[in-house]
């Protein structure tokens, strides 16, 4: 049997607020099936889903979620949409990578100058 969710199974299953269900409809990232005011999602939405947060943890924009998943629309084999995942994700990781290095060189910034402060502190103790 084909799964399907209604809305506050949808927003249950993968722990989001309604306005965040509403909002990735509002700009087309999720397409369900409507019977009255009544919204029902299929496997594909739970997919799509699926891929937007994990997108979503990786840092991507929803404007890059959004146009990787149209790829799979103009080819349903997935090749294109494979290659630019590759594409997107090298990107991505260079920039996660520069922002551990600032973090990494933050952090450090601030356990000199907390030790300074201590150090201060002891001297006039």
């Amino acid at each position: 049997m084909t799964e399907r969710l209604d809305f506050k199974q949808m927003c249950a299953r993968f722990d989001v607020t309604p306005r965040t269900l509403r909002h990735y409809e509002y700009i087309e990232l999720l397409a369900p099936e409507r019977d009255g005011r009544a919204r029902f999602y299929n496997a594909r939405d739970i997919a799509r889903m699926t891929l937007i947060l994990r997108g979503r943890k990786f840092g991507f924009s929803l404007e890059e979620i959004r146009q990787w998943l149209e790829l799979y629309d103009a080819d349903p084999e997935g090749r294109t949409q494979m290659k630019t995942w590759i594409e997107m994700a090298n990107k991505q990781l260079g920039e996660l990578g520069e922002r551990q290095r600032d973090l990494q060189e933050a952090i450090e910034e601030l356990r000199q100058l907390r030790d300074n402060v201590e150090r201060d502190l002891r001297k006039e103790g």
